[in-house]
């Protein structure tokens, strides 16, 4: 099934976002500056709270191999203020809900904070470096967990989704459960640079061709595999595990797709290189049963009403809220 999650706004809901945010803040080198960035009910965001924001958004993008252009950073900087405008509000209804957060449980998330990290030293280093006290931490991890027990209480419950739902959904969209044709192969590479003059070609031509040969007397290709491939995957004896189509370079993909299961492909030629492939198995294309996706399905429908309730929720407070948004240089 192939459903992408909702955007940032899960992150409200999410318990690993708590110390996931901490992290970060340790993690980001501090941005010195100063003002006002909004006002919510008479609660400061300064422009420090924003910029440690925009660095821990800029990172999520990073991680997922994406770059921020220049036209999309006025609305991620909208974006992100309304986050934190949002997060203020529902803290503050935490506040006048009388949700409390005892001791031991934030002691356990700072714990698992501290765990991402070598030693204490290294740990109180961070803290330093990022101009933050234990203390602080432990602040964002109460409030942000106090935001979950929020959420849970009073929205969550809300989001129910019926086995009728389920179906439903599951029979409107069939393309999301199928499961397109895969192979899982193996292979053997000997290196070439694009750029290699013809007696490197050959010299490399030379190596793939007396590993063809042995193979052809019966030696078994995931030993010759970690010995001789020069690939990644030689630790496994050359293993890629399943791919579908269009994950591979077109030529390998199509020498894979064509081979039997155990059968040996002639030697191919790619921009890596040559090759030489072993299909493991083969799975024709299929659709996932209704059963076997109902509980994902579930999962994600809930998820999508969670975020819709969460949404609304957030909209009542602001209608009854005063908040007032300055637009420093660089934010427009």
């Amino acid at each position: 099934m192939k459903i992408k999650s909702g955007r940032w706004l899960w992150s409200l809901v999410a318990a690993s976002a708590v110390v996931s945010i901490a992290l970060l803040a340790l993690a980001s080198e501090k941005q010195p500056s100063e003002g006002t960035i909004a006002v919510v009910n008479g609660l400061v965001i300064t422009q420090e709270d924003f910029d440690r924001e925009m660095i821990r958004v800029q990172r999520q993008f990073l991680n997922m191999g994406k770059h921020l252009k220049d036209s999309q950073m006025p609305g991620i900087k909208k974006e992100v203020l309304e986050n934190l405008i949002n997060r203020e509000l529902l803290y503050q209804e935490t506040q006048r809900k009388g949700i409390k957060i005892d001791e031991a449980t934030i002691n356990e998330q700072v714990m698992t904070l501290k765990k991402r990290f070598p030693s204490e030293a290294e740990f109180k280093g961070a803290l330093a470096k990022a101009n933050f006290s234990e203390a602080a931490i432990k602040t964002q991890i109460a409030r942000g967990l106090a935001i979950e027990q929020l959420i849970g209480t009073y929205v969550t419950k809300k989001a129910t989704v019926s086995d009728q739902e389920i179906k439903a959904f599951y029979e409107k969209h069939p393309g999301l459960f199928k499961q397109p044709e895969q192979v899982r192969a193996s292979h053997i590479l000997i290196k070439v640079d694009p750029q290699a003059d013809e007696v490197k070609r050959a010299e490399a031509q030379k190596k793939i061709k007396e590993i063809q040969e042995k193979l052809q007397k019966g030696e078994d290709f995931a030993t010759l595999a970690k010995a001789l491939s020069e690939g990644p995957s030689k630790a496994k004896g050359g293993d890629l595990g399943y791919f579908s189509r269009g994950r591979m370079v077109k030529s390998f993909e199509e020498a894979a797709f064509a081979l039997r299961p155990n059968e040996v492909s002639d030697i191919v030629e790619t921009k890596f290189g040559y090759h030489l492939i072993k299909v493991i198995e083969k799975k024709p294309e299929s659709t996932t049963a209704f059963e076997d996706a109902k509980d994902k399905l579930g999962q994600y429908l809930k998820q999508q009403k969670v975020q819709k309730e969460v949404s609304i929720y957030i909209h009542e407070l602001k209608e009854k809220a005063k908040v007032e948004r300055f637009l420093m240089e660089g934010t427009k």
